[in-house]
């Protein structure tokens, strides 16, 4: 009985610890439902327009699909926002499937002089933040021409170090012995990574693939560094400045941005589990 209590009042205090850390986001939803009236008596406090506290209420009084339409119909720059988000995102994915993942085959099944060395400088990499490589990027975008143009963004993208190192403990967990019998059986290293390694290594793929879209999917200063023409800018700088007058519109289209990465993240939530067990990620 004492187990049973225990076991049901830990449900209850993590039931509990989960709706504080969803309500942001079902308040997001609901808000977006709201006009510009009705946001500010709930975020007034927030912009500056009225005194008091914050109201995170979840389901609108007047609920008004106004701000969707406004978005949806009447913000064409909203749209082009958005398929530069697609362009840069899935160019970024696409370069990273044709250059890591045959990288980190390299680093987990082949031994060649230095290749410790090679691997921990690849990690160090890895865990310098934009604002250190940041100067050092400009330097080298600028002398090839690229600043002021999307493979500003997707090319050092494409040189990530972290799907090599994902994908690194994919590659090595495969047993040594089928990759011997294909070899005996007269297959070329190129056929073992295509039909062997590729295959076997998809749940690490998919899942740095979804890690991936929901780190470029929302890219924020890197856009802001190299990209001044802002017809060129991706979706997650739509709105950079919320004031009362446009407060719905902000929210509308926070949702809207959501919506794709919540979607990716659902479709490949088993995946992702997988590849942050790999990575080491986990406790």
């Amino acid at each position: 009985m004492g187990n049973w209590i225990r076991s049901h009042m830990l449900l209850f205090f993590l039931g509990i610890f989960a709706l504080l850390t969803c309500y942001p986001i079902l308040f997001l939803f609901g808000a977006s439902l709201m006009g510009n009236p009705e946001i500010g008596q709930v975020l007034g406090a927030i912009l500056g327009e009225r005194t008091g506290f914050v109201r995170l209420v979840l389901i609108p009084l007047y609920p008004t699909l106004r701000s969707y339409v406004e978005i949806l119909l009447d913000t064409p720059e909203f749209f082009i926002m958005f398929w530069n988000s697609v362009k840069i995102t899935g160019g970024i994915l696409l370069g990273q499937l044709l250059v890591g993942v045959p990288a980190a085959w390299v680093f987990a099944r082949y031994r060649f002089p230095c290749h410790n060395l090679l691997f921990t400088l690849y990690m160090v990499l890895m865990l310098m933040p934009f604002q250190v490589t940041m100067l050092s990027n400009y330097l080298v975008l600028n002398g090839m021409g690229l600043m002021d143009t999307q493979l500003s963004i997707i090319l050092p993208g494409i040189f990530s170090t972290f799907p090599v190192f994902l994908l690194y403990r994919f590659f090595s967990s495969i047993p040594v012995e089928i990759l011997e019998s294909a070899r005996i059986d007269g297959a070329g290293e190129l056929q073992i990574f295509l039909q062997f390694g590729l295959p076997l290594g998809s749940a690490g793929i998919i899942s740095q693939a979804v890690l991936g879209f929901l780190e470029y999917w929302n890219l924020v200063e890197q856009p802001l560094t190299f990209l001044k023409d802002q017809r060129l800018w991706p979706l997650s700088l739509f709105l950079p400045d919320i004031t009362l007058s446009n407060a719905g519109m902000a929210v509308t289209a926070s949702v809207i941005t959501l919506l794709p990465a919540l979607l990716v993240f659902l479709a490949g939530q088993n995946y992702l589990e997988q590849g942050i067990a790999a990575s080491g990620l986990k406790g």
